[in-house]
């Protein structure tokens, strides 16, 4: 029983990583109707500015202090990932209002690229370190009452609680606040909120520069896991799963989706990879999503589309 909610836990921890990015994906598809693939090259875009910005806050202020050198360096990366966002619905969307949905594909496919080769040629492609002083040592918990206890990595933990904050916090920002009803209006209809004054392209640079801002806190968390590389950008791929299962359309779809998907990918590899000798928690989020696709392509909780003809 210890075994089975060490790997339950193991898998929550990670399914919260994947449904911050995944919301991502929700925040700009739900406001402009754009799916947007870039959300991967943000992610790696704003761990490379964190990074490098880390390094050089101190060369340029002489601080000393790791904490201030970091607060400095994430306030920089987020004015970073905003400018972004603003140039991005300026130069790229504003140009694409009422196109058709694979044209704004491709044009995030575009910008995908872009973010990526961009980064690195402002930042530098190596592999790089962030520390933000998150401890990465493993605790036991329960040791009372299970035998050994349950292993939990402290900096897993950690994560997933910060995620979890920041979804929580983004999911009232969108119930509560005046700003989140206008977003929520423009995803309803655009022409409707545009005729009771809603700005469009504002509310795009919005959410936008919101959606910069989750990347920018999963490029620090999953660049303090596994340092900040080229292959960073990959991770997003596995939000591509959890957007199919909770629906595009659904901010609580993706947590939920996130969870279901990190739940099942560790459990499966455990308890049904040691007969097909392992490998499972690579494919099945994908044959997951695809099982979804086949019998429910809105997701869990994406909303159904029927059209008359």
């Amino acid at each position: 029983m210890g075994f089975f909610l060490e790997t339950l836990i193991g898998g929550l921890m990670a399914g919260m990583l994947y449904s911050l990015i995944a919301l991502g994906f929700v925040l700009i598809f739900k406001a402009s109707g754009v799916f947007n693939f870039a959300q991967g090259a943000m992610v790696l875009f704003a761990a490379l500015a964190m990074a490098r910005f880390a390094e050089w806050v101190p060369q340029w202020t002489g601080i000393e202090g790791k904490l201030a050198a970091n607060l400095i360096a994430f306030v920089l990366a987020m004015g970073v990932m905003v400018i972004v966002a603003w140039l991005i619905e300026r130069l790229v969307l504003g140009k694409l209002v009422n196109q058709e949905g694979i044209t704004l594909l491709m044009a995030t496919l575009g910008v995908t690229y872009f973010l990526d080769g961009f980064g690195q040629t402002i930042f530098g492609s190596d592999i790089y370190k962030i520390d933000i002083g998150m401890p990465k040592d493993p605790i036991f918990l329960l040791e009372g009452v299970f035998q050994g206890g349950i292993l939990v990595g402290q900096e897993d933990l950690i994560a997933a609680l910060i995620a979890a904050a920041l979804v929580a916090v983004l999911a009232a920002f969108f119930q509560y606040t005046a700003t989140g009803r206008a977003l929520r209006a423009v995803a309803d209809d655009h022409q409707a909120a545009q005729s009771i004054g809603i700005p469009l392209n504002r509310i795009w640079v919005i959410v936008w520069s919101v959606a910069g801002f989750v990347a920018l806190v999963a490029g620090i968390i999953w660049g303090s896991k596994l340092g900040v590389q080229f292959s960073l950008s990959l991770v997003a791929l596995k939000a591509l799963p959890v957007v199919i299962l909770g629906g595009l359309t659904s901010v609580p779809g993706a947590i939920i989706g996130g969870l279901l998907i990190g739940v099942g990918e560790k459990l499966s590899e455990v308890y049904i990879g040691k007969f097909f000798g392992g490998g499972i928690e690579i494919w099945f989020a994908y044959v997951l999503a695809l099982g979804f696709l086949l019998v429910r392509p809105q997701g869990l909780f994406g909303e159904k589309i029927i059209d008359r003809v």
